[in-house]
């Protein structure tokens, strides 16, 4: 049965944020799958669904700038929006230059994160 809704995928290694993060998009209408690894996200079929992800800056194994390279080296181009506890500026200057759609800080306001998933999803 094919999706109706777009899926966006969670990535974060903080289960309590993971499953806020997915709740509030579930509650919003979107489908919704969270990850506990960039591992974990690439060996599951939900890649090429994504039709937006939002991952963790730092992770065990590979980090979400990493995970998002990865993907657009792969052919992969899902719209990616990083979130983090730990802002560094050049770290967000390089993930914008890399083609992530938002840079957002822990805690960050909903309304943001709605921002860039609207406006990741009209790319």
């Amino acid at each position: 049965m094919p999706r109706t809704k777009p899926l966006i995928s969670v990535v974060d290694d903080d289960e309590s944020m993971r499953e806020a993060v997915r709740g509030l998009m579930k509650s919003l209408g979107y489908t919704a799958e969270a990850f506990a690894s960039a591992e974990e996200f690439l060996s599951s079929r939900q890649v090429p669904c994504t039709a937006c992800l939002i991952a963790d800056v730092q992770m065990p194994g590979m980090t979400g700038l990493e995970l998002h390279r990865h993907l657009v080296a792969s052919g992969n181009t899902i719209p990616t929006i990083l979130i983090t506890a730990y802002p560094d500026d050049s770290m967000r200057e390089r993930a914008l230059e890399d083609g992530v759609v938002c840079y957002l800080s822990k805690p960050f306001d909903e309304n943001d994160l709605l921002a860039c998933i609207h406006s990741s999803l009209v790319i």
